[in-house]
């Protein structure tokens, strides 16, 4: 298989996986954990005394797929992936939360699309974190402000997405080492 190829293969395997994420926070965040609120998200604990809407996690994860996205099928495909993921965001959000969800996840991943572009030819891991950081922040107050009024589970948004991010950086460095190890280069 050549080079080329291969970063195409998994360019469509990080896509497909960043566009389950989605469909898969905004079912969670209405059916999974340790607490539902009524007319609220269902909360799971991500610190000690602190807890998040659940599908943080979800949203952690799919700004670190979107980066590896575009590392493999490049910034345009990059782009695309945010608008389609804010496609599927609003089809499928709950309509009490639709405009949250698809004003978070749009902002959100274009502030990590600022953010990484530059940054990831020379600083591939630093900029999936830096990237990360400042659209799991954009994501969680214009989600929390829009879709509940308040940022009452600020706290908990930031620290639940952050865990996902830390937790897939070592994987970015593998990748990063893999990459040059076979002389694959960014698209």
């Amino acid at each position: 298989m050549t080079l080329d190829r291969q970063r195409r293969i998994e360019g469509v395997i990080a896509l497909a996986l960043f566009t389950l994420t989605i469909p898969l926070a905004n079912w969670m965040i209405g059916h999974v954990g340790t607490v539902c609120v009524p007319g609220g998200p269902c909360l799971v604990p991500v610190a000690p005394g602190i807890k998040a809407p659940s599908g943080v996690l979800m949203i952690g994860l799919a700004l670190v797929l979107r980066d590896v996205v575009q590392r493999r099928l490049g910034a345009r495909m990059g782009l695309v992936a945010i608008v389609v993921g804010a496609a599927i965001s609003g089809l499928i959000a709950p309509p009490a939360i639709v405009t949250a969800s698809v004003a978070a996840f749009l902002l959100s991943e274009l502030a990590d699309f600022a953010v990484y572009t530059p940054l990831q030819r020379r600083h591939f891991v630093l900029a999936v974190a830096a990237s990360s950081l400042l659209g799991l922040i954009v994501d969680s107050i214009v989600f929390l402000w829009l879709a509940f009024g308040n940022l009452d589970f600020l706290a908990g948004q930031i620290i639940g997405k952050a865990w996902m991010v830390l937790l897939a950086l070592p994987l970015m460095q593998l990748l990063r080492r893999r990459d040059q190890r076979l002389g694959l280069a960014p698209a």
